[in-house]
């Protein structure tokens, strides 16, 4: 249950050499309809090489409730680990360095923890494009996961799948724009054994959802600007570190079998197949995209099943 207390949200933003656009999200989160005084910004720098510490320290003079840490290279996972470690309020709001949060997204997600105020209670916002990018087809698919057959698409979010929800699954666990109680963060923290991308953010929703029946609700209205354009071009190594990691997951979950077994593997190397991706770049490109990243994952795939091969026994 929430408690009163001066600091009633920490907003944790894990960053890597993304001053720029860190600078746009800081800036963002200064306007919030939401007194200064109920909320501080803990920053951490995963070991950024650019001046993210210079643009960090730049708005500490204009707000004091803006904080820095720093670490090595060591992945989002625990460096949201470390922010919560520092954070100072009783609900912990996990937001993207690259999300340009809407006015009111703090007091959107303090709106439901007030109406949702067990422990196992969490907020989803939702992530939308920014308005000033040009969305082209390939982020058009990245954030759509019903464009192949309703039921498969992108990898970045599938908020079409919550239309007309309030609650959602572990699956929705989106750390670019999503709230806890800090009492349930400190009891379960992120893995630090997923350092690359992908799976830490659902493997510990998932774990959540199994120890503590997690109810994550969903508010649309907690709007944050994903600014943040993607091409083609990146989703090679997007999807060969989920490969590689899903192999740590399924140690820990082999119940919700992501690797996936034969039959399945079988469809995704036809999909992968040359030829066909050929086929699909001309008559589909929702197909094509998906063919293509079954290509890349695959080849993660073997990669992590060689890298854990110890650790899986």
């Amino acid at each position: 249950m929430l408690q009163c207390c001066c600091m009633i949200l920490s907003v944790v933003i894990p960053t890597y050499n993304r001053a720029n656009i860190l600078k746009e999200c800081l800036s963002a989160l200064l306007r919030q309809d939401l007194p200064s005084s109920d909320f501080e910004i803990v920053v951490v720098d995963d070991g950024s090489r650019d001046n993210t510490k210079e643009v960090v320290k730049a708005f500490q003079p204009r707000y004091e409730g803006i904080h820095y840490y720093y670490q090595r290279n060591q992945g989002q996972g625990v460096a949201r680990n470390l922010g919560v470690h520092h954070a100072k309020g009783q609900i912990i709001l996990f937001l993207g360095d690259d999300i340009i949060p809407a006015q009111n997204l703090l007091s959107e997600h303090l709106r439901l923890h007030l109406r949702h105020s067990n422990e196992n209670e969490a907020v989803l916002g939702l992530t939308l494009w920014h308005p000033k990018l040009k969305v082209n087809k390939f982020m058009k698919w990245m954030t759509n996961g019903s464009s192949i057959f309703g039921k498969f698409g992108g990898h970045q979010f599938a908020y079409e799948k919550l239309l007309g929800k309030t609650e959602a699954d572990f699956n929705f666990f989106y750390t670019s724009n999503i709230s806890l109680k800090r009492s349930l963060l400190d009891k379960y923290p992120f893995d630090p054994s997923f350092s690359g991308y992908g799976w830490e953010d659902i493997e510990l929703g998932y774990r959540l959802t199994k120890r503590e029946n997690l109810k994550l609700y969903y508010n649309s209205q907690a709007i944050g600007y994903h600014d943040h354009p993607m091409t083609e071009e990146g989703l090679a190594n997007r999807m060969r570190n989920i490969g590689e990691s899903v192999w740590l997951f399924h140690h820990k979950y082999p119940e919700l079998k992501k690797v996936p077994g034969f039959w399945k593997r079988t469809i995704f190397s036809i999909l992968a197949f040359g030829p066909v991706i050929f086929f699909f770049r001309y008559i589909s490109k929702p197909f094509y995209y998906y063919a293509l990243s079954k290509k890349y994952f695959l080849d993660g795939l073997k990669k992590g099943k060689q890298k854990y091969a110890s650790f899986l026994g």
